[in-house]
């Protein structure tokens, strides 16, 4: 039984801690909308996403009228488009139709983001693949919600290097085409290594092939509310800590319990899963990375950073996992620059750089998060760095990703602002030593010994 003590609490939280349900998203399969004729297959994808998701946006507000709730974001997920249009796609201009009827969809039923313009390519690079990638540029700059994912490594597989040249290749075409608007276009662009079929946050969902027709996920957040606990027990010995983390991290996880079972019940689609990463965002109070200081640290990225953050990580998994019958997605604690004002302080400070965010990576759910580089960087210099991060996940059975924002005529000192959840970001150095020798080898990294499991 909910008691009135924990009613009290939660409002609390969302009142006066930042607490909120970050997304709602629903995952359809575009399964059945694959075929030869590229206008049937644009006709079927618009008609079934609109079909699905028109109920989507209103069930959402209501309850957050009905609950007290805030569900920041609305959102679709889709089936990997190189896998619905492989048979119709037969140049990089078709699948840009596909990324246009994808946005137009999502700008009918009203969601924030529509994600899934992706391609599976850990151990090789179809065509259709293929054609998909080098499309990217040309798609996230001509729509505005629609996000594109890659997974190019796995712990089972290695790590295709062919499709990491092509993608550090695609990331600054991208950044060119969207220059406009700070190179906006690559904040909707993530390169992942073991990308969990369920992610409901932006820009890495898709709906895995795995899964069922349709699917409701949620992505919870509350840095503000993990904060203002720890406060409640400074100076503390780390079992303490542990233990008020675990027990913050339960509490938050049932209030997405609570919208995920409420939207699964209202759409009349299955729930899949609760996401209980802690997503900062950039109002003051709802930062991943003033928790690390509350841990201890004068700032993310002094000693000891690296510990904190997988005590944090290591916390909320085990307190969330307890308050939902089924946890996926990331789940964990994602540190994002931009979208976070302490790792943007940080930075500042010099405290933070990017080769300590890549040891961060290792104990975190994610990886190196919308940070912005200079836009002279060469592309093997972001294929190298995309490799070094899918080596982290592959060899330690985790998700890792990459979201890097080369900002076309910004260098280091520069600011860039891109507004709402994004946030706004220093412009970051990056290492300057060649690596064109190693990238351009191409073929594929092999899996490590220890994937061979069966």
């Amino acid at each position: 039984m909910i008691n009135i003590h924990e009613v009290i609490e939660t409002n609390k939280m969302i009142e006066q801690e930042n607490l909120d349900v970050r997304t709602i998203t629903l995952g359809i399969s575009l399964l059945d909308c694959a075929g030869p004729d590229l206008s049937e297959v644009n006709r079927r994808i618009y008609d079934k996403i609109t079909t699905v998701a028109k109920n989507l946006v209103a069930t959402g507000n209501k309850i957050q009228r009905e609950f007290g709730i805030p569900i920041v974001n609305k959102r679709i997920s889709v089936t990997p488009i190189a896998l619905v249009g492989a048979a119709a796609c037969k140049t990089t201009e078709d699948y840009v139709t596909i990324a246009k009827t994808l946005d137009r969809a999502a700008n009918t039923v009203g969601v924030n983001f529509i994600g899934g313009f992706s391609a599976l390519v850990s151990k090789g690079m179809t065509e259709s693949d293929e054609l998909l990638i080098k499309s990217i540029p040309q798609a996230l700059s001509q729509t505005e919600r629609v996000c594109s994912s890659i997974n190019v490594g796995s712990t089972k597989t290695g790590i295709d290097m062919s499709a990491v040249k092509l993608l550090g290749e695609i990331i600054l075409e991208t950044a060119r085409l969207t220059e406009e608007k700070d190179s906006i276009g690559c904040a909707k662009l993530v390169v992942f290594c073991n990308a969990p079929d369920d992610n409901p946050f932006m820009a890495g969902a898709f709906h895995g092939v795995t899964e069922g027709d349709a699917v409701i996920n949620v992505g919870v957040s509350g840095p503000g509310v993990v904060k203002k606990a720890l406060e409640t027990v400074r100076g503390a010995d780390f079992e303490t800590l542990c233990e008020t983390i675990k027990k913050t991290a339960f509490k938050i996880t049932r209030v997405g319990q609570l919208v995920a079972q409420e939207a699964s019940k209202m759409l009349n689609i299955p729930f899949g899963i609760v996401d209980l990463s802690l997503a900062p965002t950039p109002a003051v109070g709802d930062s991943v990375a003033e928790i690390l200081e509350e841990i201890g640290l004068e700032y993310a990225g002094a000693p000891g950073t690296t510990a904190a953050l997988a005590l944090l990580n290591d916390s909320v998994k085990k307190g969330g996992v307890m308050a939902s019958s089924y946890v996926g997605g990331l789940s964990g604690a994602f540190i994002p620059v931009s979208e976070d004002q302490g790792m943007i302080n940080a930075v500042l400070a010099g405290a933070l750089t990017l080769e300590k965010l890549e040891a961060m990576t290792c104990v975190c759910s994610v990886g190196l998060d919308m940070i912005a580089i200079p836009g002279d960087t060469k592309a093997t210099t972001i294929s190298g760095i995309i490799a070094d991060e899918m080596a982290i996940g592959m060899i330690n059975q985790k998700t890792t990703a990459v979201r890097l924002i080369p900002v076309s005529g910004k260098t280091v000192g520069d600011t860039v602002n891109f507004g709402g959840l994004l946030g706004y970001a220093p412009v970051m150095p990056v290492n300057s030593f060649a690596c064109d020798n190693f990238i351009n080898r191409g073929g594929r990294i092999p899996a490590p010994i220890h994937s061979f499991k069966n």
